[in-house]
């Protein structure tokens, strides 16, 4: 797999790596955390599965531009970013999230950000920016409310935040909750490789989703 750097594009990728210090954060899963009673839907359950089987802390994060297959083209499994949480937890269920971005952004292109000033679909990394995942999932998901109850943010959802410094970041809610019992915890890639923590509300939420298109 050939690896380029681009300045500018290194400048533009979707950083969702935060300078945030996560003291007090159940950063590992212990045998004291409280499993979550929610009663799933069948591919509610299978998502959240999904996401739980990529927990793997020693992920590195890498933000850089790969070129890479297509279909189901994948960057370096020890690497990976926020976005390859959501993209490797669909494929777990069959779902090709470049494929399926690159159809509809190829068919839609005026309707996907012109944040990096292309021109055209790149395969490369369209599906693995945040604002695209946003558009996509808002297009052919649900898009569901952005609220402050955490009962709204069920195991299988898909959420988006601000992050402090700006970036924009995405994780996966799974089937286990927070000390307190009062938040379902997320799978996500911050830094600190793909893991499961509890930071529902620790940034701004600024998009949320479901996204249950797979048999």
């Amino acid at each position: 797999m050939k690896k380029i750097f681009p300045f500018l594009i290194i400048l533009l990728l979707f950083n969702c790596k935060d300078e945030r210090n996560f003291v007090g954060l159940n950063v590992i899963d212990t045998p004291k955390e409280i499993i979550a009673t929610h009663e799933l839907t069948e591919k509610q359950k299978r998502i959240s599965d999904a996401a739980l089987s990529i927990v793997d802390p020693n992920i590195v994060y890498d933000p850089a531009y790969f070129s890479i297959g297509y279909p189901n083209g994948d960057v370096p499994a020890g690497k990976g970013v926020c976005t390859d949480v959501v993209i490797r937890t669909y494929r777990k269920l069959g779902v090709d999230l470049q494929k399926e971005v690159h159809e509809d952004m190829k068919a839609n292109f005026s309707l996907y950000p012109k944040i990096w000033g292309l021109t055209r679909p790149d395969t490369n990394i369209d599906h693995r920016r945040v604002p695209n995942l946003m558009v996509f999932f808002s297009r052919l998901g649900t898009e569901k409310p952005l609220t402050e109850d955490a009962d709204d943010y069920l195991p299988g959802d898909i959420v988006c935040w601000r992050l402090n410094n700006g970036m924009t970041h995405i994780g996966m809610v799974v089937d286990k909750k927070s000390r307190d019992n009062k938040r379902y915890k997320i799978v996500h890639n911050i830094g600190n490789g793909q893991i499961i923590e509890d930071i529902l509300f620790a940034y701004t939420i600024i998009g949320h989703y479901s996204y249950e298109n797979f048999d």
